[in-house]
C-alpha cells in the first residue's frame, strides 16, 4: 500500500499536467450537496440555484449586496472591546479578541454606517458571525445604540441585518445590558415616525432576539435560518419531547406570526 502515502510532490512529478485545484475555489452547497464554484457563487448572491439555500456571509458581502457602491460611510469602526472581568475559558478573553481581530479584520461583531439603497439614504447596521459567533457585547449594542441615534436624527430609516449566537457570556451583565439599551432606543426611534426594517440571517438567537432583532416595523427572515432565543436543543432537553419539524426556522416563525415575510 506505499502507492497510497505518496506525496503530493512525487504525484506532480509523475504527472506533470495534473494541476492542483486552488483552496476555496469550490464550496458544497449544505442543503442539497451540490457543488458550486465560488465565483459563480458570489453571482447568485451566495444562494444555491438548485435548492435555495442561503449561504452563511459576513458584513462586507452583506454591504456589497445591498448599499449602492461607493455610498458607505462606516461609524466608530475603531471601536474595540475590553476585558472588565478579566475573563478565561480556554483561554483569556483579551487573547480572544486579539485573535479574533488579526484573522477576521474586524473590531467587533457589527459593522454600522450609513449609505444608499437605489439612492435612497439608509443607516444600516450588519452583524458579522464570524467574529465570536456574532456574539452581543458592549461595542454591540453601543455601535447600534448610536446607529439608531443617527437614523432618528438624520431621519434616515433603519436597517439591522442581525447574525448572532446571542449576549456575549465574557462581559456578563455588561453584555446583557445592551438589550435594554437597543430596546429603549428603537422606542425613541418609533416616536418620532422612523422606520425600522430587521433582517435575521441564519443563525439569530438568544439576546439579540430578545432585543432588536423582533422590534422592526417590517420583520423579514431569510429562508431557513434559525430564528429563537434558547436553540431546539436545549429545549427539547428541557420540556422532554420532540419538536415540530422545522421548529424555530423562518418558515416555522412566519407561520406563527413571528416575522412578516421570509426573503
Amino acid at each position: 500500500m506505499a502507492w497510497f502515502r505518496r506525496s503530493k510532490a512525487s504525484i506532480a512529478a509523475s504527472d506533470p499536467q495534473r494541476k492542483d485545484i486552488p483552496d476555496g475555489m469550490w464550496t458544497k452547497c449544505e442543503g442539497c450537496g451540490e457543488i458550486i464554484h465560488r465565483k459563480q457563487l458570489e453571482q447568485q448572491m451566495f444562494t444555491c440555484l438548485k435548492c435555495n439555500y442561503h449561504f452563511r456571509i459576513g458584513s462586507a458581502e452583506y454591504i456589497s449586496i445591498l448599499i449602492d457602491e461607493n455610498s458607505f460611510k462606516e461609524m466608530d469602526r475603531k471601536m474595540r472591546s475590553s476585558d472588565p472581568l478579566k475573563f478565561v475559558d480556554n483561554k483569556p478573553y483579551k487573547d480572544r479578541i486579539r485573535d479574533t481581530i488579526r484573522k477576521t479584520e474586524l473590531n467587533d461583531a457589527v459593522r454600522t454606517g450609513t449609505g444608499k439603497i437605489g439612492g435612497i439614504k439608509v443607516t444600516i447596521a450588519v452583524m458579522d458571525f464570524g467574529f465570536i459567533g456574532g456574539s452581543m457585547g458592549s461595542v454591540v449594542g453601543e455601535k447600534v445604540a448610536r446607529v439608531i441615534d443617527k437614523a432618528r436624527k438624520s431621519e434616515y430609516p433603519l436597517i439591522i441585518i442581525s447574525s448572532s449566537g446571542g449576549a456575549r457570556m465574557m462581559e456578563g451583565a455588561l453584555s446583557l445590558m445592551q438589550l435594554a439599551k437597543t430596546s429603549a432606543r428603537l422606542a425613541q426611534l418609533s416616536d418620532v415616525g422612523v422606520p425600522f426594517i430587521s433582517v435575521m440571517t441564519d443563525p439569530t438567537t438568544g439576546g439579540v432576539t430578545a432585543s432588536y432583532a423582533m422590534l422592526g416595523d417590517i420583520n423579514i427572515a431569510e429562508p431557513g435560518a434559525l430564528i429563537g432565543f434558547a436553540g431546539p436543543r436545549v429545549i427539547k432537553q428541557t420540556i422532554g419531547k420532540d419538536l415540530p419539524e422545522g421548529f424555530q426556522r423562518s418558515e416555522f416563525q412566519m407561520e406563527h406570526g413571528f416575522v412578516d415575510t421570509v426573503e
